[in-house]
C-alpha cells in the first residue's frame, strides 16, 4: 500500500506543477520518464521497492513439488511436470520462467543505469538501494543458470541490441553473479533493516545468496567462505524461544514472521501482509474439500531418522504396525513439517468415520465427498499451514523464507565435508545446533562411522529434513547428480496402515503394498541435468543454441 500511495502522490505533483506557464517545455506528463523520475529519494525508493516483486513468494516453497519431497494431486501442475521429465522446449511453463526471470532481471538493470542521477541522494543511501537490485538481479540469475546453465548476460536497459545477445559459459555466468553479489555485499548495511524498511536486503542477502550459488556449482572453499562470513556477521540467529516441540514449525507460520521481532534467522523473505500480499499455501496443503496440493511423499518421511540418531531401516526403535506408530521415536522435525495423528489442523473430516472432532487429524483420508481434505499418497504437510486460515482462500500472510542462517549452517558444514576438512566442531557449530533446537540426537562423526553410515551421506539427509519444503530439493538433486531419483515412480504409504480399507482398495501398490501415486516419470543423464532452452526463445533469438539432447 505505501508503494501505491506513492506512486499516486508523484502522479498528483505532477498533474499540479502541469499548471505553470513552461508546461509545453516539459516532458510529457501522462508517463514517469528517466528524464523526470530519477531525482529524489522518495523515487528512488519507490523503484527499488518495485524490485522486490521479483523474489519469488509460495512459489518457493513449490518448487520443492519438483523433486521427491512433494507431489501435486493436479497431473497439469507444472512442478509435477518438471519433476517427471516428460516435457519439451515448447512447454509453457519453460518459457514462462524465462521470460519473467530476464524481464526482472531487466527491471534491475534499469534501477542500476539511473540510480546515481539523483545527486541530492547521499551516496550511502544510493549505494544501499543499488546493492540491493545487485542482489535480486543476481537471484534471479542463480534461478535461471541452474535451469540453463549458459546464459546471456545482459546488464543494460533493453535495446534494440540485447535481443540477439549468445549464451555465455555457465561457468563465465556464475563468475558474474559471485562478483556481483561480493559488490552488493560491499554496498550494503551490515545489519537487517527494520521498521518501514523491514524486509529489506543487507550485506547478509548476498553474502547467503553467494554462499548457496557457490555450492552449488562445487566451489567448496568459496561456499565455505561466504557461509562463514555470514555466521561472522553476528546479527543472525536460530529461531528458538526454547519450546523444541514447536519451535521449528512456528518458524513457518504467523508466530515467525519478522514483524512480530523474534525471528533473527531468517536472512532473505518475501514479506506478506494482509490485503496487500497473501498466498494461499495453507489451504492447499490441507484444502477442506478437495485433494491437497502438497502430498509428501513416501521418500521424504522415510528420510527422517529414529531418536537414536539412526536410519529407520537400522534402528530398532521403528515401527510401522500403524499409522500413527510411523511418527513415534522420530526426529522430532517429522512431526514439525508432516501432519501426525492427534495434531490440529483445517482439512475437516478426515479418513476416520468415527472422529467427532474436526479440529483434530486422526487418519488420512484417501475418498473424496466433498466433506475433507483428501491426500494421493497418505500424507499431510503441517509445515508453512497455519490453521486459522485453511477454510479461507489466499488469505496467508505467512512471510516466505526464501534464505535462512539454518540453510547457511548446512553449506558451511557441507562444504567443509566436501573439502576434507570438516571436524566435530564444525558439526557441533552447525548441523547440531539444527538437532539442538528440536531436542534431536547430535550427529558425531565416530558415532556415524562405528554404524556404517556414510558421513556426506548424512550431512545430505540433514539438509533435506532441515530444509523439506523449502524449495531447495530440486537443485540439490541436481548439483548431486542424483537424476536417477527422480525417475523413479512416486510412492505414498502402505495400504495397511489405512484405518478403512476400502478407502484403497482401487488404488495401485508396489509389491511392499506402498500406494503407487505416479509412474513413468523418466531423466536422461545426457539431457535432463538442465531444462531446454525454450522454442520461443530460439525463434526469436538465432544467437541462441539449444541445451544438449533436447533438440
Amino acid at each position: 500500500m505505501k508503494n501505491q500511495f506513492n506512486y499516486i502522490m508523484i502522479c498528483v505533483v505532477l498533474l499540479f506543477t502541469s499548471c505553470r506557464k513552461d508546461f509545453l517545455d516539459r516532458a510529457p506528463l501522462d508517463t514517469i520518464s528517466d528524464e523526470t523520475f530519477w531525482k529524489t529519494e522518495e523515487q528512488l525508493l519507490l523503484a527499488v521497492n518495485g524490485l522486490y516483486a521479483n523474489i519469488k513468494n509460495s512459489n518457493t516453497v513449490a518448487l520443492d513439488q519438483m523433486g521427491d519431497n512433494s507431489i501435486n494431486s493436479t497431473t497439469s501442475d507444472s512442478y509435477r511436470i518438471f519433476s517427471s521429465g516428460n516435457f519439451g522446449a515448447d512447454l509453457a511453463s519453460v518459457d514462462a520462467e524465462w521470460r519473467s526471470q530476464f524481464a526482472g532481471i531487466r527491471q534491475c538493470n534499469v534501477f542500476l543505469e539511473n540510480y546515481n542521477k539523483a545527486t541530492d541522494v547521499s551516496q550511502t543511501k544510493r549505494d544501499q538501494m543499488a546493492g540491493e537490485a545487485k542482489t535480486i538481479r543476481a537471484y534471479m540469475y542463480m534461478n535461471l543458470v541452474c535451469y540453463f546453465g549458459d546464459l546471456p548476460i545482459v546488464t543494460k536497459p533493453l535495446n534494440i541490441d540485447e535481443l540477439y545477445e549468445p549464451r555465455r559459459p555457465k561457468k563465465e555466468v556464475i563468475d558474474f553473479i559471485l562478483n556481483e553479489l561480493e559488490e552488493a555485499a560491499a554496498m550494503m548495511q551490515k545489519a537487517p533493516q527494520t521498521g518501514p524498511a523491514l524486509g529489506r536486503l543487507s550485506k547478509g542477502a548476498a553474502l547467503a545468496f553467494k554462499s548457496r550459488i557457490a555450492l552449488f556449482d562445487s566451489r567448496w572453499a568459496v561456499a565455505e567462505k561466504a557461509a562463514k562470513d555470514v555466521m561472522e556477521l553476528g546479527v543472525y540467529q536460530l529461531y528458538t524461544t526454547g519450546k523444541p516441540k514447536v519451535d521449528y514449525n512456528n518458524l513457518f507460520n504467523y508466530t515467525g514472521k519478522l514483524s512480530n521481532g523474534a525471528n533473527k534467522e531468517t536472512i532473505v523473505a518475501r514479506i506478506n501482509l494482509a490485503d496487500v500480499s497473501m498466498h494461499n499455501i495453507s489451504r492447499e496443503s490441507q484444502v477442506p474439500d478437495q485433494a491437497s496440493r502438497y502430498n509428501p511423499t513416501k521418500s521424504l518421511v522415510d528420510s527422517y531418522l529414529c531418536i537414536d540418531g539412526l536410519p529407520i531401516e537400522k534402528s530398532p526403535l521403528y515401527k510401522e504396525n500403524t499409522y500413527a506408530a510411523l511418527f513415534e521415536n522420530r526426529d522430532p522435525r517429522m512431526k514439525q513439517t508432516i501432519l501426525a495423528p492427534g495434531a490440529e489442523w483445517g482439512g475437516r473430516r478426515d479418513g476416520n468415520p468415527s472422529n467427532t472432532d474436526q479440529r483434530i487429524f486422526t487418519a488420512p483420508k484417501f475418498v473424496s465427498d466433498k466433506l475433507g481434505s483428501v491426500t494421493i499418497t497418505g500424507f499431510y504437510f503441517t509445515k508453512y499451514v497455519e490453521v486459522s486460515t485453511v477454510s479461507q482462500v489466499s488469505r496467508d500472510q505467512n512471510d516466505i523464507h526464501v534464505i535462512r542462517l539454518g540453510e547457511i549452517l548446512l553449506n558451511y558444514a557441507e562444504a567443509k565435508m566436501e573439502q576434507g576438512t570438516l571436524t566435530q566442531t564444525d558439526l557441533d557449530l552447525t548441523i547440531n545446533k539444527l538437532r539442538d533446537r528440536v531436542g534431536m540426537k547430535n550427529m558425531v562423526i565416530t558415532e556415524l562411522a562405528a554404524n556404517n553410515l556414510d558421513l556426506r551421506t548424512e550431512i545430505r539427509r540433514e539438509r533435506r529434513v532441515e530444509l523439506a519444503r523449502e524449495g531447495q530439493r530440486w537443485y540439490d538433486i541436481i548439483r548431486w547428480r542424483q537424476g536417477s531419483l527422480l525417475a523413479q515412480d512416486v510412492k505414498g504409504m502402505k495400504k495397511s496402515l489405512a484405518l478403512v480399507p476400502a478407502q484403497v482398495s482401487n488404488i495401485a501398490a508396489d509389491p511392499n503394498g506402498n500406494i503407487i501415486v505416479m509412474t513413468g516419470r523418466q531423466f536422461d543423464e545426457n539431457k535432463h541435468y538442465l531444462w531446454p532452452v525454450p522454442l520461443t526463445q530460439l525463434q526469436r533469438n538465432p544467437a541462441l543454441t539449444q541445451n544438449p539432447g533436447w533438440n
